[in-house]
C-alpha cells in the first residue's frame, strides 16, 4: 500500500477548503443577490405601473392619450427589453386594453392592488377610477431567473480557474516548505557509526528543533554504546593475546616434555584450543578496528602494492607457490584514499577463507583484472542460497569443519562497505560449476 504524502493531503485540504468556503460564499451572495435583483425589479413594475395606470385611465376616458400611452408603452418596452406586458380591466375582469404583446387573456392576478406571482410571472396592479378601472403589468419570472442565473455563474465561474491554481500554488509553497524536512531526513540517513555527530538545529524550522533535538540525543546514547562496546572488545582481545601467547608457548614447551602417548595427544589438543583462540582474539581486534571506522584515509594509497606484499607474504610463509596462483593484469590501477591497514585487512580475510575452506588440492586463484576488479576464488562445494546467506552473518559458520571464527567474511564486508567498495561472493564461481569466489571492485571515480 502506498503511504501517504504530506504534500498531496496538504494541497487536498487547502484546496477543498478554499473550495468550499468559495462556493458558501457564492451560494450566500447568490441569495443576497436574489433579493436584491427581486427589490430591483418589484421597484421597476411597481414605478412602471404607476406610472402607465393615469395614462391608460384617460386614454379610456377621453380618447385623446393613445400617443403618451403608446410612447410610454414603447419606452417601457424598449427599457425593459419587453420585459413588461400591461392590461387594463373593468371591475368585471374585461379587458379594455392591452399592450401590443398578444395575450392569450386576462392575467391570472386576482384585480386587487399589490403584488402578485405564479410560476411564470410577477404582477403589480393599480386601482384606479374608483375601483371601476385595473391597470396590472406582469413581469416574467424567466427573465428575473435569467439575470440571477448569469449573476451565479459569475460567482461560480472563477472556481473553474480557482482549483487548478490553488493546486498549483500549494504545491509550489508546500514543497519549499518541506524542502527542510528532506534535508533533515537526508542528514539523518547519512549517520551511521562512523559520523554520530548532533545534527545542527540552528538553520531547522522551529517546527522541526523537537525532532533534531530527540535524534540528536538519541545518537549520543548510541555512541556512548558503540564506544563502550568497541572499547571493550578491543581492551578484552588485547588483553587476551599476552597470556594466550604465553600459554601457547607453554604448551610448546611441555610438548616436548611429554613423552607419553596419551599425554601428547591432550598437550595437542590444548595446543589446538589455544591456536584457535589466537585466531578469535585476532579477529575480535580487526571487528574492532573495522567498527571503529578506519577505512578511509586523507591521501590516495597503491592499494595493488599492498596486494602484491600480502600474496608475497602468503607464499614464503606456505614455502609453495603452487597453494597460491597469483594473476594481475598490467593495465591494472589501483589508488584510492583509503587506508592501507584497513585494505590489507579486507585481503588477508578473504585469502584466509579461501585457504581455509577450498580444497586442498587446487590452488587458490587471486586475479586482478584491468579494471581493478580483484576476484579470489578457491575450489570446493558449490553452497546454497541459505548456506551463502548464513556465512556472511557474524559467527555464521555453515556446514563446513574447517577452523575458524566465522568472523572474517562480516569483517570483510564492513570494511569494504566503509571503503566504498563493492563485495561480492558467488557459489558457483564465475564459469564454474563449483568453487566460491569474492569479487572486490571499486567505483570508477
Amino acid at each position: 500500500m502506498k503511504s501517504p504524502s504530506l504534500i498531496g493531503r496538504l494541497m487536498f485540504s487547502v484546496t477543498a477548503a478554499v473550495v468550499s468556503f468559495w462556493i458558501v460564499a457564492a451560494v450566500g451572495g447568490i441569495m443576497v443577490m436574489k433579493d436584491e435583483f427581486a427589490e430591483i425589479f418589484d421597484s421597476a413594475l411597481q414605478e412602471t405601473t404607476e406610472r402607465l395606470a393615469p395614462l391608460i385611465v384617460d386614454d379610456i376616458q377621453y380618447g385623446d392619450h393613445s400617443d403618451e400611452v403608446l410612447s410610454l408603452e414603447n419606452s417601457a418596452q424598449a427599457s425593459s427589453r419587453q420585459y413588461l406586458t400591461y392590461q387594463a380591466r373593468d371591475a368585471n375582469g374585461k379587458i379594455l386594453v392591452h399592450s401590443s404583446d398578444i395575450i392569450k387573456g386576462p392575467f391570472p392576478a386576482p384585480l386587487a392592488e399589490g403584488f402578485w406571482e405564479d410560476d411564470d410571472a410577477r404582477y403589480f396592479t393599480v386601482a384606479a377610477a374608483d375601483n371601476t378601472i385595473f391597470v396590472q403589468v406582469a413581469d416574467q419570472m424567466k427573465n428575473r431567473r435569467e439575470a440571477i442565473n448569469e449573476g451565479a455563474l459569475a460567482l461560480l465561474l472563477p472556481i473553474l480557474v480557482l482549483v487548478p491554481l490553488s493546486l498549483y500554488i500549494i504545491r509550489l509553497v508546500a514543497r519549499r516548505s518541506v524542502s527542510s524536512i528532506g534535508d533533515l531526513r537526508q542528514a539523518i540517513s547519512e549517520k551511521d557509526s562512523g559520523d554520530l555527530n548532533p545534527i545542527q538545529t540552528e538553520d531547522q524550522a522551529i517546527e522541526l528543533q523537537p525532532i533534531v533535538h530527540s535524534v540528536n540525543i538519541l545518537m549520543g546514547r548510541v555512541q556512548s554504546a558503540l564506544e563502550a562496546e568497541r572499547a571493550f572488545t578491543a581492551n578484552s582481545a588485547h588483553e587476551l593475546r599476552t597470556p594466550i601467547a604465553g600459554a601457547l608457548a607453554h604448551t610448546q614447551l611441555l610438548m616436548s616434555e611429554v613423552k607419553s602417548t596419551s599425554g601428547q595427544a591432550r598437550v595437542e589438543q590444548i595446543e589446538a584450543s589455544l591456536q584457535k583462540l589466537k585466531r578469535l582474539v585476532e579477529k575480535l581486534m580487526q571487528l574492532a578496528r573495522a567498527e571503529a571506522n578506519i577505512a578511509l584515509a586523507d591521501k590516495p594509497a597503491n592499494l595493488l602494492k599492498v596486494l602484491d606484499v600480502l600474496v608475497e607474504e602468503y607464499q614464503c610463509n606456505m614455502h609453495s607457490d603452487e597453494r597460491i596462483t597469483y594473476e594481475r593484469s598490467t593495465e591494472a590501477r589501483l589508488v584510492k584514499p583509503v587506508n592501507e591497514d584497513a585494505f590489507a585487512i579486507v585481503i588477508r580475510n578473504l585469502i584466509e577463507n579461501a585457504l581455509l575452506h577450498g580444497k586442498q588440492d587446487e590452488p587458490v586463484l587471486i586475479r586482478v583484472e584491468k579494471d581493478s576488479t580483484i576476484r579470489i576464488l578457491n575450489g570446493a562445494k558449490s553452497l546454497s542460497p541459505e548456506e551463502l546467506t548464513n556465512a556472511q552473518k557474524r559467527f555464521g559458520r555453515g556446514t563446513t569443519t574447517a577452523p575458524g571464527s566465522g568472523l572474517g567474511m562480516p569483517i570483510a564486508i564492513e570494511i569494504a562497505g566503509q571503503m566504498h567498495a563493492q563485495l561480492q561472493f558467488r557459489s558457483p564461481a564465475t564459469g564454474r560449476t563449483d568453487g566460491f569466489e569474492a569479487i572486490l571492485t571499486f567505483p570508477t571515480a
